[in-house]
């Protein structure tokens, strides 16, 4: 794990493999080892895999400043800057691909290629207002219930139910409410970089999910609409693709970058 600084505040980081860089910027309430770690050996016979803790994940302090999208984005070109100077294609997950997309948009010339797994850009509309306000009340009044409804909400019904009870317990007890989740939470329900998408003219792939509960597919289809140069791939499963469909995700990603 090395470190790099931003604003005063340290961001840890991974760089395995050889070649260009690839960026990988994990989602909320996770670090990169859990949301990226079964990927990372398929990249990094050809690219040198990037991988940061956002603030208040893995080993990255939450820090004093205030937890913004800015702030995230700045730490990720950090990471990224420390390792080498040229552009570096970049995969977002989730909050990652907020994130992601707002590095781009503010450091364009540190970005050779965008991949945005299950985006959204807003958080206005009733029914994604409903469901982020439960879920940051739900660990300050039941954590267990916190941890299954997110676990509902994030997989498919066909994934979990091929899972089975044993799977999906070890699933819900891996996910947290620390504090770094709770403030990266607060966070993901404010989303707002639909004025941000417009100033992105790197070549984006997006990547939705056609059972995504959780930030349901419209908004990986209105995120592709909105930006300039944009190719859009539809996948059958929920929110949580990377896990549901990892070999898809690979190769998505790995045909998007040579192409």
């Amino acid at each position: 794990m090395a470190t790099a600084h931003v604003h005063g505040s340290p961001i840890h980081y991974t760089a395995r493999g050889n070649g260009p860089g690839l960026l990988l910027v994990h989602a909320t309430g996770t670090d990169s080892a859990t949301n990226f770690g079964h990927m990372v050996d398929s990249f990094t016979a050809w690219r040198t895999v990037i991988a940061p803790d956002l603030a208040g994940s893995g080993q990255t302090p939450l820090g004093r400043s205030p937890l913004t999208v800015d702030l995230l984005a700045d730490q990720v070109i950090a990471a990224a800057a420390a390792v080498t100077d040229d552009p570096v294609d970049v995969v977002g997950f989730s909050l990652g691909a907020v994130v992601a997309a707002a590095a781009t948009a503010a450091h364009p010339d540190r970005v050779r290629r965008l991949i945005l797994l299950c985006p959204w850009s807003r958080n206005d509309d009733p029914r994604q207002r409903l469901l982020m306000d439960l879920w940051q009340r739900l660990p300050h009044l039941d954590e267990r219930a916190y941890r299954e409804f997110t676990a509902l909400s994030v997989f498919s019904a066909p994934y979990l139910a091929e899972l089975g009870a044993e799977n999906i317990k070890a699933g819900v007890d891996l996910i947290t409410a620390e504090t770094g989740a709770l403030r990266q939470m607060e966070l993901a329900a404010t989303v707002d970089i639909r004025e941000r998408l417009a100033r992105i003219d790197v070549p984006v792939l997006v990547v939705g999910a056609s059972y995504d509960y959780w930030i349901p597919v419209r908004h990986a289809r209105e995120t592709h609409r909105a930006l300039a140069d944009s190719r859009y791939v539809e996948l059958d499963c929920g929110h949580m693709a990377v896990f549901e469909r990892p070999l898809e995700v690979v190769r998505l990603i790995q045909d998007f970058i040579d192409g």
